[in-house]
């Protein structure tokens, strides 16, 4: 069976979403794609053979599809969201599902009033080297797990017409963090700890947004997870995570560009770190897909669940609050319908 997907967001990632379901998912395909702006709706469409649709609701009802991909703007992910939902067609949301957490659960109840599949798409998950850390604390490799540490740093900063309508850095970056704490950890996330600053780029700042943080979570079982984040570090794009316990560690280090390196007098050297997160991830995002269609395909549980969205927003709801108080905050402080991002 070929799943025929309708494409919502013709930006950067839903053209390589696109491509990636014409051409490297097995039992995939692109019937329509839609956006906002038509010109980048056409783009895709010529380039993946599919059709462009002149409305959301259109896109999400039309007969030659069985599912949706949205790929919009992070402000009308909850409207694509509940429009596939009405349709009755499997969801795959890239995060977050949104900023406000009463949007979310909007979102989320029209999904389980339908009865269709969700799938958010936090493909770090399946990027192999993070899974097999996960997995490795899962079989009790490591023992009870004590610290988790996770780096995560940018090649360099976005433009800033970007960072002002991104959520904030918690929301935009770190959020794939935060996801990442509860999967390797195996446990929700109770409290957090966070400070940040404008270390990269003064405009960033002016923008409302900091550049550079360390953020300290408490899971439920215990552990302990600290991570660090910059836009910016100027050997490239840095992504580690470790798990530390009673019985060991397990980790997953950096990808280079090749895999060789040359040792002199002159010292140690190997290639450049691949450039950004489309060379980087480029396995897991199809991995995730595979995933999907094996989700459709089979009527299984969702790997990335509606609720793993949610938490991870609580996370980042909670982050901005304690790094605007300078407090530890917990969980059960933010988890009240109608927070935003504001930190109130």
């Amino acid at each position: 069976m070929t799943i025929r997907f309708a494409l919502l967001g013709c930006g950067r990632i839903g053209k390589m979403h696109a491509g990636m379901l014409a051409r490297n998912v097995t039992g995939a395909s692109v019937s329509v794609v839609y956006d906002v702006v038509d010109a980048a709706a056409q783009a895709v469409a010529a380039d993946v053979g599919a059709r462009v649709a002149a409305s959301l609701v259109e896109a999400v009802n039309a007969d030659d599809v069985d599912a949706v991909v949205i790929c919009t703007s992070t402000s009308t992910h909850v409207e694509a969201m509940i429009a596939a939902a009405e349709a009755g067609k499997p969801i795959f949301c890239e995060k977050p599902i949104s900023l406000h957490l009463a949007e979310v659960d909007r979102a989320l109840a029209a999904v389980k009033s339908s009865g269709v599949k969700l799938q958010i798409g936090f493909n770090r998950r399946y990027d192999p080297s993070h899974k097999s850390v996960a997995d490795a604390v899962k079989r009790g490799a490591v023992g009870d797990v004590h610290l988790c540490n996770i780096t995560s740093r940018d090649p360099g900063p976005p433009p800033i017409e970007y960072i002002a309508t991104s959520g904030g850095l918690f929301n935009d970056m770190s959020v794939h963090d935060f996801d990442m704490a509860r999967y390797v950890a195996g446990s929700d996330v109770v409290e957090v700890f966070a400070k940040g600053a404008v270390r990269v780029d003064r405009l960033i700042g002016e923008a409302g947004d900091v550049d550079t943080a360390v953020i300290v979570l408490t899971h439920e079982n215990g552990a302990i997870t600290t991570i660090n984040n910059s836009r910016k570090a100027a050997y490239g794009y840095d992504q580690r995570v470790e798990a530390f316990g009673s019985l060991g560690m397990a980790a997953s280090d950096n990808t280079h560009e090749f895999n060789s390196a040359l040792a002199t007098a002159a010292g140690y050297q190997r290639p450049q770190l691949q450039n950004f997160f489309l060379e980087r991830y480029t396995r897991s995002y199809l991995d995730q897909w595979a995933a999907f269609v094996d989700m459709v395909d089979n009527d299984g549980p969702s790997p990335v669940t509606g609720d793993d969205g949610r938490a991870s927003l609580l996370v980042s709801i909670a982050a901005l609050q304690s790094m605007l108080q300078n407090r530890p905050v917990t969980i059960a402080e933010v988890d009240t319908p109608g927070e935003t991002q504001s930190g109130s």
